[in-house]
């Protein structure tokens, strides 16, 4: 059975490691590589570190504004679909890749499996949202993470071909948190940030706060931006920052000083699980970092008004912030009652890459 699977940004790369290890226990997997994210830290580290079977494919497309991106990708998946002739196209999550391998796969009539389908946070405004809600309407098998995932495909109509197979990011911290401690305990992991990705200060663990900004909807808008970064500077303990390169291209340009913001280098998954689960909270906009902080128990504030991610909030481990200086001063500072509640298995048993790997062999039966 040979099945192409599409790959683009860093969160894809996390997810592809347990899938990719047992699925080629039974099959053929083609890894295709579309380029969204190139940057080596936010790429190649990836590979390396989670032993990710080396892409068959790199399309090198790149930066650029979604119809250009999503069209380049397009072309050349169908491309590789054709000389290929896989039996099913696998996609993740909800970046350009996702919908231009779902929409490759389904002008050629090839079936697609969409692994985190069915996630939604009512914002059609996010890229992110119409990329998932247009990629589940064209699969064949939606394999979705959590039970909330398989009730918003019920209320759009979808039923066929839907299982919760459990969440594969939940599969990969299980894996590696142990490797992670391993490497980057008793202070080596400071010592790596102040040597290879620009860390300027000594900080202990719990005593600072992890932070990530991506989305469009805070950085295409400077006014956002400089709230969030003003904010940051307020903060009782300094903020570490591994900064996007898209998002420290819009700081520099309008020039936002920073002091109790420590800005680094987009760092590695191993090193970003040490960073995550001795931090005394996360502070983000990312949908991956929000579900590994609540797996690893560290308290998270999101920095959006919806999340795809509803598990999230029970209990208070995460909670959404608008984006004004008040809100995310009383959001981070609150009162952390979440340690005081056991957390449920709502991501699955950390067996989802089986049970993707099964649902996708058993096909049809």
């Amino acid at each position: 059975m040979k099945v192409i699977t599409i790959i683009g940004a860093r969160p894809q790369f996390i997810k592809a490691a347990p899938f990719s290890e047992e699925f080629r226990k039974y099959g053929e997997e083609i890894l295709v590589h579309t380029g969204q994210h190139y940057d080596t830290n936010m790429s190649d580290v990836f590979f390396k570190e989670l032993g990710i079977p080396k892409p068959n494919y790199h399309l090198g497309v790149g930066s650029g504004s979604h119809g250009l991106q999503t069209g380049r990708m397009l072309e050349k998946i169908e491309e590789i679909l054709i000389k290929e002739e896989p039996v099913g196209i696998l996609v993740y999550g909800d970046t350009n890749s996702t919908l231009a391998g779902a929409l490759a796969g389904s002008k050629l009539h090839i079936p697609v499996f969409h692994v985190e389908a069915g996630l939604r946070s009512y914002n059609k405004r996010m890229p992110e949202e119409q990329n998932r809600i247009l990629t589940d309407h064209i699969s064949e098998l939606l394999l979705c993470p959590t039970e909330t995932a398989v009730n918003n495909l019920k209320k759009e109509g979808i039923t066929k071909g839907v299982i919760n197979t459990g969440d594969l990011m939940y599969d990969t911290v299980l894996r590696n948190i142990n490797l992670s401690n391993k490497w980057f305990d008793n202070g080596v992991w400071l010592k790596e940030l102040k040597e290879n990705y620009g860390l300027e200060a000594d900080l202990k663990e719990k005593d600072y706060y992890l932070a990530t900004i991506h989305r469009a909807e805070n950085t295409d808008q400077p006014e956002k931006l400089k709230t969030i970064f003003n904010t940051f500077e307020k903060l009782d303990k300094p903020v570490i920052i591994p900064l996007h390169p898209r998002t420290k291209k819009i700081l520099e340009a309008h020039n936002i000083e920073l002091k109790n913001t420590k800005v680094i280098e987009p760092v590695g998954y191993l090193l970003m699980l040490y960073l995550t689960a001795n931090s005394c909270m996360v502070v983000t906009d990312s949908g991956g970092l929000q579900k590994e902080a609540y797996f690893l128990e560290t308290p998270c504030t999101t920095l959006r008004d919806q999340t795809e991610w509803v598990e999230t909030l029970e209990n208070g481990w995460n909670q959404l912030s608008s984006i004004n200086v008040d809100s995310i001063l009383e959001k981070v500072n609150r009162e952390l009652t979440c340690f005081n509640h056991p957390q449920p298995l709502l991501f699955g048993d950390g067996q989802a890459a089986k049970k993707i790997c099964n649902s996708i062999l058993n096909r049809g039966n």
